[in-house]
């Protein structure tokens, strides 16, 4: 979160001097949507970028600010749940980021708390959009979400990007070693998957949230690839982590890649 706000401290002030401004950059809107089951709705958030400008995965890498939403203005809302398109990776000042360019679909199935009551969804949206600089975002969001609705060709492509999983790519062998490194814990992925194109990244999820991930190194011997990642959690101290809790994600150019779920012992 400090390296976040720093990150913004720095690159939000010349955004403003040059004269640009979020509505030059930027527009969003919810997508209302459909309804799945009762009870449940398929809807989106889209975003409009101006051209050549980016905005962030939900794990943004060193150069990128995750976007936060409160949903505290909803009406009716149990839960939400994001199912994120296969993002894209950028280089900025020889830093390593995560996200979107132009625009974005991203979906979101909502779960109401009363299946009998309308749905109204509302949310406040932090986000960090960049092109040469970068400048904080915030979008006031909100739609009702009726029954039926109607099927969206935009959501459901949004739908079919997303990563594949691990049984859909025919992802094998999974492992990772956990070694303690002086302020946090050294991870080593080993994952039998098939290349994802020429230029692969690995984005590491730990799981906790406030843990630091850094940029991952990846190899590759053949079907077999390596990603190795140091995790230093606020306490800057070796620490427990719960397997079963992290997300590994191998992505490609052209929108390929796949989400593994879990990281068991060798």
């Amino acid at each position: 979160m400090i390296r976040a706000l720093a990150l913004l401290a720095c690159l939000a002030a010349p955004a403003f001097a040059q004269g640009t401004t979020q509505s030059d950059v930027l527009s969003g809107q919810f997508r209302p949507g459909w309804q799945i089951e009762a009870g449940r709705h398929m809807a989106a958030l889209e975003l409009q970028l101006a051209p050549q400008w980016k905005t962030y995965w939900r794990s943004p890498g060193d150069a990128g600010i995750p976007p936060q939403f409160d949903w505290s203005g909803s009406r009716n809302v149990g839960s939400v749940r994001f199912l994120w398109p296969a993002p894209d990776v950028f280089q900025t000042n020889g830093m390593q980021s995560i996200g979107y360019h132009d625009d974005l679909v991203l979906p979101i199935e909502v779960v109401a708390i009363d299946p009998s009551r309308p749905v109204h969804l509302r949310a406040r949206v932090d986000l960090g959009v960049c092109k040469d600089i970068c400048m904080p975002a915030s979008l006031d969001l909100s739609a009702d979400l009726t029954a039926p609705g109607r099927a969206d060709p935009l959501i459901k492509a949004a739908l079919q990007a997303q990563p594949a999983t691990a049984r859909a790519a025919g992802v094998g062998r999974v492992a990772c070693t956990l070694a303690p490194i002086r302020d946090g814990m050294r991870l080593t992925a080993e994952v039998d998957v098939a290349p994802q194109g020429k230029a692969e990244v690995v984005a590491v999820e730990a799981g906790p949230p406030g843990v630091w991930v850094s940029e991952a190194m990846v190899s590759r011997a053949g079907g077999r690839l390596t990603a190795v990642v140091d995790l230093v959690p606020p306490s800057g101290a070796p620490f427990a982590l719960d397997r079963s809790g992290i997300v590994l994600t191998v992505i490609g150019p052209a929108g390929r890649a796949v989400e593994i779920r879990g990281c068991p012992g060798p």
